[in-house]
C-alpha cells in the first residue's frame, strides 16, 4: 500500500506519464498493483530470474488483461538494470524489494533510475542493521550498527547511508522523500538527482551516532568530527559507542508527505486504518531530532513505573519542549533534550 501512495505521489509530483521497473519482482503482484493502481503509469516491467516465479507472474499479468503494459521479464536483476543504465533508457522509478539485503542490487538499480526518478529500496535483514551481527552490517551496509533502543531507525539511516556513498561514485545525489519501519523490515524512497555538486550535498548529511549505555545520551556527530571527540559521554563520563556512517538528515519531505496523504483518500486500499495511523504518527515526527527514548527502557533501568506515552508527550510540550510520539516504537518519545533532563521529568510525573 505504502509503494503504491508513495509512486502516485511521485507521479502527480512529475505530472507526467512515468515507466516503473520491479526487478526482483517474484509473482508480479506488486507490479501489476503499480498497472492498475497508480494513474499516469504507461509501462511496467517486472522480472524474476526463477522460472517458477516468472511463469506465474506471466499468468498474473494475463488474468489481468494487462500484457500491452506490463512486460514481464526471466532475467538477473542487475544484467536488467545494467542494460537500462543509458540516460534514453533509464526508468522513471525503480522498486528493490529483495529477500534480505538490497546492497547486491543498489549500484545497478541507481545507475537504471532517470534524473529526478525515485528509487525505493526495501531491507529485511534486521539482525545484522539492528547489530544482532554487526560484521554482516559492515559487510553489507558498509557501516557501523547499534543495538539500541532506536535500532530500526538506525537501520533506515545505515540504509540510506549505504545508497548516498555509492550514489556519489556515479556523481549522482540521493535524497529520501519518505521512510517507514514496518513489522521485520525497513523500507525508504529516494530521490535520485545527477551531479556532482548535488552528491557533495548529499554526503555532507552522513555522519555517526554516538551513544552512551550507561545513561542513554545520544549525540551526533559530521564524519569530519569524530576523529576529534575523545568518546566519553559528556553527562556521565561513560565510554561511547558509535553507529555508522549514517544518513543525519530528514528521513521525510514534507511535500511529498502531504501528497502521499493525499492520496490516502482516494485510493482503495486493503489496509487503510493501519496506513492512516502510521502516517499520523509521521506527520508528529516529521521535523524531530535524530533517535528517540523509549519509555519503559529509560524507567526499567532507573526502577521506576512506566507512565503511558501520551502523559510523558504533553509533559514534555508543557515544558515548551518539541516532543513526539514515532512510529519506529510505540513507546517511543522523539525529543531533542538531554537524557537526564527526560529522566527527570519522567519522576515528576510519576509524583
Amino acid at each position: 500500500d505504502f509503494a503504491v501512495l508513495a509512486l502516485q505521489a511521485y507521479q502527480r509530483l512529475v505530472n507526467r506519464q512515468i515507466v516503473v521497473c520491479e526487478p526482483l519482482a517474484g509473482c508480479g503482484v506488486r507490479g501489476i498493483r503499480f498497472a492498475r493502481e497508480v494513474d499516469g503509469v504507461s509501462h511496467v516491467i517486472v522480472n524474476d530470474i526463477n522460472e517458477k516465479a516468472f511463469q506465474l507472474a506471466k499468468y498474473n499479468v494475463a488474468m489481468n488483461h494487462l500484457d500491452e503494459k506490463v512486460e514481464v521479464h526471466n532475467e538477473d536483476a542487475n544484467f536488467l538494470l545494467s542494460s537500462h543504465a543509458a540516460p534514453r533508457r533509464r526508468f522513471d522509478a525503480v522498486d528493490v524489494d529483495p529477500f534480505g539485503s538490497p546492497a547486491p542490487f543498489l549500484d545497478s538499480a541507481i545507475r537504471a533510475v532517470r534524473d529526478g526518478g525515485l528509487l525505493a529500496l526495501t531491507a529485511t535483514d534486521m539482525a545484522p542493521l539492528c547489530g544482532v551481527h554487526p560484521k554482516a552490517c559492515l559487510r553489507k551496509y558498509g557501516g557501523k550498527p547499534l543495538r539500541t533502543e532506536y535500532c530500526h531507525e538506525i537501520a533506515v539511516r545505515l540504509l540510506i547511508g549505504l545508497a548516498v556513498t555509492m550514489a556519489a561514485r556515479h556523481e549522482v545525489a540521493v535524497s529520501p522523500v519518505f521512510s517507514h519501519s514496518t513489522d521485520h523490515y525497513v523500507r525508504v524512497y529516494l530521490r535520485i538527482k545527477h551531479g556532482a555538486k548535488e552528491a557533495d550535498k548529499s554526503l555532507k548529511e552522513m555522519g555517526y551516532i554516538l551513544h552512551c549505555f550507561r545513561c542513554f545520551h545520544r549525540e551526533t556527530v559530521r564524519v569530519d568530527a569524530l576523529l576529534g571527540h575523545d568518546g566519553l559521554c559528556p553527562e556521565c563520563g561513560g565510554k561511547m559507542d558509535y553507529a555508522g556512517p549514517l544518513w543525519l538528515g530528514s528521513l521525510w519531505d514534507c511535500s511529498f508527505y502531504e501528497l502521499m496523504t493525499m492520496e490516502v483518500n482516494r485510493k482503495k486500499l486493503g489496509r487503510k486504518r493501519r496506513i492512516q495511523k502510521i502516517l499520523t504518527l509521521i506527520s508528529e515526527e516529521i521535523r524531530g531530532t535524530v533517535g528517540y527514548y523509549v519509555v519503559d527502557r529509560i524507567c526499567e533501568k532507573a526502577g521506576l513505573p512506566v507512565p503511558s506515552v501520551k502523559k510523558v508527550v504533553d509533559a514534555l510540550k508543557a515544558e515548551g519542549f518539541k516532543a513526539s510520539r514515532t512510529h519506529f516504537n510505540p513507546k517511543g518519545v522523539r525529543t531533542g533534550i538531554p537524557a537526564k533532563t527526560f529522566l527527570q521529568l519522567v519522576k515528576e510525573i510519576l509524583q
